[in-house]
Formats: C-alpha cells, structure tokens, sequence
C-alpha cells in the first residue's frame, strides 16, 4: 500500500521529488506534474487538483490528445496482457470490468473498436464513478453507447473531463482522502430516490409530485433524517414542507432560513433540488454531534413543491413562507380530477387558506435565505469549476401563440403567392436566437414549433409556437420581448398572417443579495478554489424567497454537460464534499458576525 501523501510533503519537495511524487496521476504523462510545480504552494488538495487540471487545459491540443491516447481501453488488450498501471487495474476491477462475462467482453470489444474508428483516441471514462466505488457495468456500456453519438470536438472535451475525474479519485488515494460528508450527501440522493410515482417507479424512472404516495414516503423520511440529525424542531406545514429547526444559543437570536424542493420533473434526477436539502442538513447534524450552537437559529425546509408537475402551482412549497398563497390554487383539478384541497386532506393537512397563510414569514426574523443546488447547467463542468456562485436569478417571461395563413397545395402554390406559417414562425426562432445571443446573461428559446395536422405536401396554414425569455434583469429581459413581439408582428405583416399571442408566465429577476454573494465567494476561496460568479438561469425557491428576504445561492458542478431534469444529471462525492465545506464556512462567517453585532 502506497504511503499517504501531505500538502507540506509536496510543497516542500525538490522539483524532481515533486514529479515522482505524483507520478501516475495522469496516466504515462510526468509533464502534468512539471509544468505544473513552480504553482506551489498548495493551500489544499482542491487547489491541487484545480492546478493539475489547468495546466493540462492550458496545453496543446496535441498534447491533451496524447494525453487521452496514454489511458488504456476499457477491458481492453492491456488488461488482457496484465500490463496496465496499477491505478488503471485498480480502477478497472472496482467497476467489475476484470470479471466480465465473454458476452460483456464482446460488447466492450465492439464499442472499443467502433469509438476508436470515429474519434481515433480511447473511451476515456472514470469508471469508478461519483461516488468513487465503482460503476455497474450495464452503466458503462450504456454510457459507451451514448457517447458514441456525440460530435467528435464535444467528445474531445468529454473524454478529457473524465480524465481528470481519474485524476482526482487517484489524488484522493494518494492522500487517503475520503469526502465521507460528500459521501453521505450522495447516499441520501440514492435513497430518497427509491420514492418514485406509479407509472415510473415500475420503469425504474425518478418521478416524485406533489402530495403523492411517494411524496408523502419522502416527506416521512426526511423527518426521519432531521431527527436523527439533531434538529430541536420537525414538522410538517399545512402544505407539505418539512421543515426542521436547530435552536441557536441564545432563544431571541434570528434565523438562516435554508433549504430546496423534493418534488421532482417527470422522469427527472435525483440532485435537482435535494442538494439543497442534504448539505444543511449534514451541517447541522455535525454542528448538533459537536455539541455547537451557533448564535442563530438554523431552519431547514424541504419545500414541497417548486416544478408545476401535478398542479399549475409552481413555488407552492417556497411561495406559502415568502409571499401570499393564492387560494384560488385549491381548486385546481389534476390530470385525473382530483382537487389540490382534496389531495391535501388526504395528506392529513388542514387544506385551508387560514392555514396556508399563517405559514407567512416575518421578514425581520431571518437572516436572508441561502440556497444550495445543483447547477443544472454546462458551465461550471466545462470550466472545470466545482463550485459557482450566483449573481442573479434570471426573471423570466413565457408566451404561447398561433401564426396562421393559408392551407395549401406544396406542388402547385408558387413560391411567392404562399401564406406559409410555419416559415414565419421559424423566420421568428431565427431572429430570436439571434437577438438572445447579442446581450450578455439573456436567453431566447422557442421551446415548442408545432404545425396541427401537417402534412408532407401541404403548405402549412397554421403553426403553433412558444416563446421563453429570460434574463438576469427584468429590464433586458423585457427589451428583448418587445423587439421579438415587433418581430413577430412584422413578419406576419409581411407576409400576410395573422397571429395570436398570450403572455402565459411572468416572473421578476432576483439578483442575489450582495452580503450574501460576499459570503459565498469567501466561501469558495477559502476552499482554494476560483471564485466564479454566475446567473441562474433557471428559477428555485431562492427567487420566491427574495420576495421577502436577502437570498444567495451557491451552484455545484454537474457531470454529463450539467444536465438536468434527467436520468443523467448527476454530480460527485468530491464536489459534494465542496458544498457542505462551503456551506459550513458561511454558518461560521455569520457567527463571527453576530459576535461582532453583539460587542459593545
């Protein structure tokens, strides 16, 4: 068993010591650890990795390609022949690859020879996954199969994100590091998981909505959790939050309120929201383990609902302590006629307006609210960037509409007598795309293009759209939607359409309280990590808290490009263990000053 390394070791080492001592990081590449030595010294192993990682970012692209062509394939000729590294052998036995069946082998042959055809460099990935122990085989051929569909300069990329992930689960042996709390986080997400909705739950698919079965099995577990974590406080609200209190020292003290949703999109991931959910969660119960009472109260709340999925409520959960309740949502129906008045009663909540109201929060008894969570974006993985933090969530606006013309013969309508409306509306998504792409921090999208009852020789006389635009200020945002609107307009004058078009969403920008931000950004430095600030531009519970209270979030990095509201979004132990540091080191910022306030 090879020694455990230290920063002081490293740091303190000649240059060549440095070398040797890091060799077999990066698989056959000694260079990695050269160019990267006069960077010493190191503050912490995140910053080492972060280092390593950008000087391999920093070289060639012949370099970087030498370097995914040093690893090995996957069950390949040099585990045949016993000749790869040992961190190779170690890696590939943990994901079972050393055990393969002869039909497994073949499989892995085939994709191993097809991937080098296409890209000409090896499948490069981290197969002891996430968490570190390892993925299931049946995952690494899926994942083989789905990479091969992508374009060889994003898999480029990919398949050096990956290396570096190898990298940095060897760092961690190298030093016998162990992100248990990180650990911990994950192991929750794969619990809480096994909750999901009929229709799905038999699919193996995570789909968990409002006040069903499953949300009620996950509402009842996270209790669980929040007892055994030391919380003074359970409970669950009169809509379905459970929201857990840790006592400060002093009774009259203020609160942080935190926390994200469990809800989840249909057939979606198992971090988005929750996150948020786990990482205060495990602070508190390391703060109640040590016997430590901060000089505040810390209030926890798995909101209820936040994605619409089951009624047209979004931020119910986040909306009932932040901002009025509209009763008018009680009587909404599902998709199978059930009322949300009815679906509360059968929770065992009280289903009244009184009640809902009285869960109001009175601003001048918080903190600000600090939320967690999982990008659900590609720019924190393609920077390389465990942790972001943001400036801003975006506010948002949401159209829906109808452009018609005229229905006709695609073989004998001239070209310039057409009243095609399909065209107008795509002349529309080019325009947008362009007009989205000349601002910083805004985004257009025409998510829905729809022609009702098309046909492959008729030219279109109707064609249904939508329109989502979004931005960190609701002034830019708002700009944009007015020229896309005159856009629409012209085109259809044009052309001679007419249209129809309905505002069906509005919701303010919420820039992140600057304290707050401040606060995350010490936060991620302390770490020795680039502080990289961002726009959210997806909304969270944050933005309906902002309503009432100073709120600011802290991103963590996603793999797979950051996806989300999918099966793939996913994110690391490691980065985990980022998360719960950071939030740690602002419970312990706003400790320090609250015994400032309290000084005379």
């Amino acid at each position: 068993m090879q020694r455990k390394l230290t920063l002081d070791e490293i740091n303190a080492a000649s240059p060549e010591a440095f070398i040797v001592l890091l060799r077999g990081i990066y698989e056959h590449s000694p260079w990695v650890a050269e160019w990267a030595e006069p960077r010493r010294p190191f503050t912490s192993l995140a910053q080492l990795k972060r280092v390593l990682e950008e000087t391999v970012d920093g070289a060639s692209r012949e370099r970087r390609l030498a370097l995914l062509r040093a690893h090995p394939e996957l069950a390949g000729k040099a585990m045949a022949e016993s000749t790869l590294t040992a961190e190779s052998t170690h890696e590939q036995g943990k994901a079972g690859l050393t055990r393969c069946t002869p039909e497994e082998l073949a499989t892995l042959r085939r994709l191993n020879a097809a991937y080098q055809e296409k890209f000409g460099f090896p499948f490069m990935l981290a197969v002891r996954g996430p968490r570190g122990d390892g993925l299931a085989k049946q995952t690494i051929i899926a994942t083989f199969e789905r990479r091969l569909e992508n374009h060889p300069d994003f898999e480029f990329e990919e398949g050096l994100r990956n290396v570096h992930r190898v990298a940095e689960l060897r760092l961690d042996d190298r030093f016998d590091f162990h992100p248990v709390l990180g650990n911990q986080a994950w192991d929750c997400a794969e619990l809480l998981a096994t909750h999901s909705d009929p229709g799905f739950a038999e699919n193996g698919q995570l789909t968990v909505t409002y006040l069903t079965d499953a949300h009620r099995a996950c509402a009842a577990q996270l209790v669980r959790w929040m007892r055994e974590c030391g919380f003074d406080e359970v409970a669950i609200d009169a809509v379905g939050n459970v929201v857990g209190v840790y006592r400060g020292e002093h009774g009259e003290a203020k609160t942080l309120l935190t926390g994200s949703h469990f809800d989840t999109v249909r057939n979606g991931g198992k971090y988005d929201g929750r996150l948020g959910i786990f990482v205060p969660m495990i602070c508190v119960r390391e703060l109640h383990r040590a016997g430590r009472r901060p000089p505040f109260a810390i209030e926890v709340v798995a909101f209820a609902e936040e994605e619409g999925q089951r009624y047209k409520a979004t931020f119910l959960g986040s909306g009932a302590l932040g901002g009025p309740f509209d009763p008018a949502w009680l009587d909404q129906r599902d998709a199978a006629g059930v009322t949300m008045r009815e679906a509360m009663r059968h929770a065992g909540l009280p289903a009244t307006a009184a009640a809902i109201a009285a869960l109001r929060r009175d601003p001048a008894r918080y903190l600000g609210f600090v939320e967690v969570h999982i990008e659900q974006g590609p720019v924190l993985n393609g920077l390389g960037l465990p942790l972001g933090v943001v400036t801003s969530i975006n506010g948002g606006v949401r159209f829906a509409g109808e452009v018609r013309g005229m229905a006709s013969h695609a073989g004998t309508t001239p070209m310039g007598t057409r009243r095609d409306a399909a065209a107008a509306v795509a002349e529309l998504a080019i325009y947008l795309e362009k007009r989205a792409s000349e601002v910083p921090d805004l985004v257009g999208t025409m998510g829905m293009l729809e022609v009702p009852n098309g046909s492959t020789n008729v030219v279109p006389g109707r064609c249904r759209f939508t329109l989502d635009i979004r931005s960190t200020t609701d002034a830019v945002r708002d700009d944009c939607a007015a020229d896309v609107l005159a856009e629409l307009h012209a085109i259809c004058e044009r052309r001679g359409l007419s249209m129809s078009l309905d505002e069906t969403m509005r919701a303010a920008a919420a820039p992140c309280d600057g304290a707050g931000q401040a606060r995350w950004e010490r936060a991620v430095a302390a770490a020795g990590l680039p502080v990289h600030r961002m726009p959210s531009g997806a909304g969270h519970d944050a933005m309906k808290l902002a309503e009432a209270m100073p709120q600011s979030m802290l991103f963590v990095r996603g793999e797979n490009a950051g996806i989300s509201h999918n099966p793939l979004e996913s994110s690391t132990a490691d980065d985990m263990q980022l998360a719960v540091e950071a939030f740690t080191h602002v419970l312990l910022q706003l400790a320090d000053e609250s015994a400032i306030e309290a000084s005379p």
